[in-house]
């Protein structure tokens, strides 16, 4: 008797210890959930968010609300989200540029990405496309860096701002090669293809759902796509890795956090909605149309994810020069 008693105590206290865990992922979520986004709206990043922020209040019965909050390349929305309370009602939409880039081009970080933030599961992997204008006497990346090396300087690649990804893929794409080509920095990646298209530069790396029209229009040449395979919206653009430059890879990503010390039923939840939002077939539709892939991950294979592109964008960040201080 005194032994069943014993058992009968210790089965109270773990039900005791996990009620409180198992209440809070059956009651979550009870209130509308604020998505921040860290830049204006328009463009990729904010259709990642509306997309995949309306499949997941059609699944878990709750608004989520976007909330654009832009600056200093998405630091400002970043931080907001990092001295939110870690309940689950304040997500983030985690881009390459706030959380992978920004930790080496920034001298006075508002936040760290690996201390402050509970990763949930990356959504994206989109890659960019290397094009050039029609002037340029290059039909692939084999004779684009043929070209280059014959002619050191000469050649000028476009970008929507120091330290940006399209800046840093041509950063990448100039090491790796070993040639030399000028770099021309815009407010944006729409002033900046207005001038390719000019031709008053040479080149351009840019998402392919943005690029692909001035190619097919014939404004514009695709030598390749930045991702170590083809592009599904693009299959007849080969990759630069397999073009010319081996080994070549640069992919731009979302993701989605929450705060740091978020319960990890609430961000295994998430998580879970996340892979089942990506898997319908309207959501993978709206994401086609963009030129956009959907990937989802464990919280501990996203968060090894980002720690993996911050120790790579260092090193091409510091061989750049690239700064925003």
């Amino acid at each position: 008797m005194h032994r069943r008693a014993l058992l009968q105590l210790a089965s109270a206290a773990v039900l005791a210890l996990t009620a409180p865990s198992v209440a809070l992922a059956q009651a979550y979520p009870s209130k509308p959930i604020r998505l921040v986004v860290g830049v204006p709206p328009g463009g990729a990043t904010d259709a990642v968010a509306r997309i995949v922020g309306q499949k997941l209040s059609e699944q878990m019965g709750q608004p989520f609300i976007i909330e654009n909050k832009g600056g200093a390349g998405g630091n400002i929305g970043a931080e907001a989200v990092a001295k939110s309370a870690p309940d689950g009602y304040t997500l983030f939409l985690a881009v390459i540029g706030t959380m992978a880039i920004n930790q080496s081009l920034y001298k006075d970080m508002p936040f760290d990405t690996l201390r402050d933030f509970a990763p949930i599961s990356q959504l994206t992997s989109m890659p960019q496309m290397l094009i050039v204008h029609p002037s340029v006497p290059a039909k692939s990346v084999r004779e684009l860096i043929a070209y280059a090396k014959a002619n050191p300087g000469k050649l000028s690649f476009a970008s929507g701002g120091n330290g940006t990804a399209t800046h840093l893929a041509g950063e990448l794409f100039k090491s790796s090669a070993g040639i030399d080509m000028v770099h021309v920095p815009y407010k944006g990646n729409g002033p900046a293809m207005t001038d390719l298209v000019g031709g008053r530069v040479s080149a351009m790396f840019d998402q392919v759902a943005s690029g692909l029209p001035q190619v097919k229009g014939g404004k514009l040449v695709a030598l390749g796509v930045t991702t170590a395979k083809r592009s599904p919206a693009a299959p007849e653009i080969p990759a630069i890795a397999e073009s010319g430059l081996a080994g070549y890879d640069v992919t731009t990503w979302h993701g989605l956090v929450a705060p740091a010390g978020t319960p990890p039923e609430i961000v295994n939840r998430l998580q879970a909605e996340v892979v089942k939002a990506l898997a319908s077939a309207d959501v993978r539709e709206k994401f086609a149309a963009n030129g956009i892939d959907p990937v989802t991950s464990t919280p501990q294979q996203f968060g090894e994810f980002m720690k993996g592109e911050i120790a790579k964008w260092s090193a091409t960040v510091k061989a750049s020069g690239a700064t925003a201080n």
